[in-house]
């Protein structure tokens, strides 16, 4: 992308990048919950049952509601699942439950126009709607390309025609991993090819006067999924439109892998105050979905108002506003710095810094904690995949031998008194740093600074060496945007010091620590919060590191969470990734079942990145971003792939991933576990 194009698209995808607001939409009817506008963020899921199964989807369909859900999809394949959406919908009005239903549709416009007449929404794939997905490259005059959208015109306009007749709304859904050939031999597998693939949807239901829809942009990369979503407000802004956004990242997974990368795609753009509904996509129970979505929407029900009276306790603090042109949020590079001490920063993986100076420290295996699993017997440390790269011991001292390359952090008047200061380095005051002089003698110095201290006069009399990294740390309700607002004002300073990205939490307001009644423990919590704070700097290239400070949580969970968020990002890999689906009635066998035993055997594959799909509607598509797959391809009938490329085709499910995992040996990508 030129200098010029980025010039003219900066800051054009929501209000401001540096302080909240949010980015007002249309308001869309969807039965009686609208959205949109200046409604609250609203939150969905959806079934798993199979939607011939009434009893058992209504039954599913009250559990969601009573877990928050505010609208409930339900996946029809075929008219018969269609029109069976009638008598869900009457069981659930007879026992009192009014939640608008939104019908799934991939494939089958028939199944779309059957079920438009009678629930609130359907939700179309513009990938595969009246399109193709073969991975073929096909080359297009424009004549022919033209005559190819004039062809689904045609087919779409009864569904469009329904729809405005029954009052119902409508999702334009665009899938990274169900991008149609057509989409994908003009523009790529490319964030642009996905808003294309929607606007062009768009753009016929407005030829239509048709405006009741909601639009999203799904994919399990979040990075993508970020960028393409900021592309398509871009779009659309420049078009005088504005839709309502369904957020999500697809096949986000479970547990914390599911959680934080969700966070880290739908919490980077709730900051920026883009998002009118919210589906995380775990393969879980669908009424565990809500509760962690509600978590993820509820920080910014009153974030504008914290924001305002923050900055008036500061006396009127100026808000940095400019939209620097060095930054395009439309697509990934990482912040030039130069490397200090060979060991952070340029193209150094993001380091972790974990805080032990509250820990016993006359005890060795508190370094468990900290991904150095310590041996009594043998007396020394076996280093885990997940090894933070500093841990922070303030004033304290350890009684025992720390493992010989793992750095230590001490205050700079406890770092001044060791006698031995190999692999130990000061962390420094603003002040402190300053005055130190001839006293610097570590070959790494990281400095705590705020995004405030930038415009002080102390900062000028700051000494620029490459043994400098700085501790970014803020108070700001909006800590995302302040700690960006640093990195841009860096980079307009033409500064390039590594900066390790600090962020505290206390969970003191959130009640009681269960997941009974919608309340998510503290774990998930920081899982969340975390993830959508630090990941929203990392998906743009900003920080050279991490540092999560959380005083009421496990230091082994912090550990575990801070390597989460770098992988969800794609900035430092230590485990094996799985891109697997949330399930649907689609679904041809037990995900959660199916992951766990995948899981099981896989997970010590480092680097591997392994999906699993329930059916075939997303699967080779999301899975060209994965080295292997394994996909429902009928009844206890499974498809093994390599990246896009099936190669066992309809096995039994039983054999399915002892033959997955000789594919895996076979290509030379097989590690036994370690004992």
């Amino acid at each position: 992308m030129n200098a010029d194009a980025v010039k003219m698209l900066q800051g054009r995808y929501c209000n401001s990048l540096t302080d909240y607001s949010r980015f007002v939409t249309r308001e869309v009817a969807i039965g009686d919950v609208p959205m949109g506008g200046n409604n609250p963020i609203r939150i969905q899921s959806m079934t798993t049952t199979d939607t011939m199964d009434t009893i058992g989807t209504v039954e599913q369909t009250i559990r969601m509601v009573d877990a928050g859900c505010e609208y409930v999809r339900i996946t029809a394949p075929s008219i018969k699942e269609a029109s069976n959406l009638a008598e869900i919908k009457k069981q659930l009005r007879m026992r009192g439950y009014n939640v608008p239903l939104v019908a799934d549709i991939h494939f089958t416009p028939n199944a779309a126009e059957v079920a438009a007449r009678i629930v609130e929404k359907v939700r179309v794939n513009p990938g595969n709607y009246a399109d193709k997905k073969k991975f073929d490259t096909i080359e297009y005059t424009d004549l022919e390309y033209q005559g190819e959208l004039d062809r689904i015109f045609q087919k779409f306009t009864p569904l469009v025609n329904i729809c405005k007749e029954y009052g119902t709304a409508m999702r334009i859904g665009t899938n990274h991993g169900s991008l149609s050939d057509r989409i994908m031999s003009r523009y790529g597998d490319t964030p642009q090819g996905m808003v294309e693939s929607a606007m062009e949807f768009i753009r016929m239901c407005e030829a239509l006067g048709y405006y009741s829809l909601v639009v999203s942009m799904k994919s399990s990369n979040p990075q993508v999924m970020v960028q393409a979503y900021r592309l398509l407000v871009q779009t659309m802004v420049a078009e005088g439109m504005n839709y309502p956004l369904h957020l999500g990242v697809t096949e986000a997974g479970d547990g914390e892998d599911g959680r934080i990368k969700s966070a880290v795609g739908i919490g980077t753009l709730l900051e920026d105050g883009l998002g009118d509904t919210v589906r995380v996509s775990l393969t879980e129970e669908p009424e565990a979905e809500a509760p962690v979505a509600i978590a993820l929407v509820k920080r910014y029900s009153e974030r504008k108002a914290q924001s305002e009276k923050h900055r008036a306790e500061k006396k009127g603090l100026s808000v940095f506003s400019f939209q620097p042109s060095a930054h395009s949020p439309y697509e990934y590079k990482k912040r030039e710095t130069y490397e200090a001490n060979a060991f952070i920063g340029g193209h150094m993986v993001p380091r972790v810094v974990l805080d032990l100076s509250q820990a016993n420290l006359k005890d060795a295996s508190v370094m468990n904690d900290a991904g150095y699993l310590y041996s009594p017997i043998l007396d020394k440390y076996n280093m885990a995949e997940q090894s933070v790269d500093f841990v922070y011991l303030g004033d304290s001292l350890p009684s025992f031998n720390l493992p010989g390359n793992l750095k230590q952090l001490y205050n700079y008047a406890t770092w001044q008194k060791l006698t031995n200061q190999t692999l130990c380095h000061p962390l420094f005051t603003l002040g402190e740093y300053i005055s130190a002089d001839a006293n610097r003698t570590s070959a790494l110095n990281l400095v705590r600074i705020t995004n405030a201290d930038l415009d002080s006069e102390a900062f000028g009399l700051i000494p620029l060496d490459n043994s400098l990294v700085f501790v970014l740390e803020t108070d700001e309700p909006h800590g995302m945007a302040d700690q960006r607002t640093f990195f841009l004002k860096l980079q307009e300073m033409e500064l390039d010091v590594p900066v390790i990205v600090k962020r505290s939490y206390a969970f003191s307001d959130h009640g009681p620590s269960t997941m009974d009644h919608g309340q998510i423990d503290l774990t998930t919590y920081l899982q969340l919060y975390a993830a959508t704070d630090l990941g929203a700097l990392l998906v743009d290239g900003f920080g050279d590191g991490i540092w999560i400070d959380a005083p009421q949580v496990p230091a082994n969970i912090i550990t575990s969470t801070a390597f989460g968020i770098l992988q969800a990002t794609r900035s430092r890999i230590s485990k094996t990734e799985y891109i697997s689906c949330p399930s649907c009635g689609r679904t041809l066998f037990d995900l959660m079942v199916t992951t766990q035993m995948i899981r099981s055997r896989t997970s010590h594959l480092k680097g591997l990145k392994i999906g699993i799909m329930g059916c075939i509607v997303n699967g080779p598509g999301e899975m060209a971003d994965a080295d292997y797959g394994y996909v429902g391809s009928g009844t206890d009938k499974v498809t093994l792939y390599r990246g896009q490329e099936a190669v066992k085709k309809n096995i039994n499910s039983a054999n399915a991933l002892d033959e997955l995992i000789g594919i895996i040996k076979g290509d030379g990508n097989w590690i036994e576990p370690a004992e």
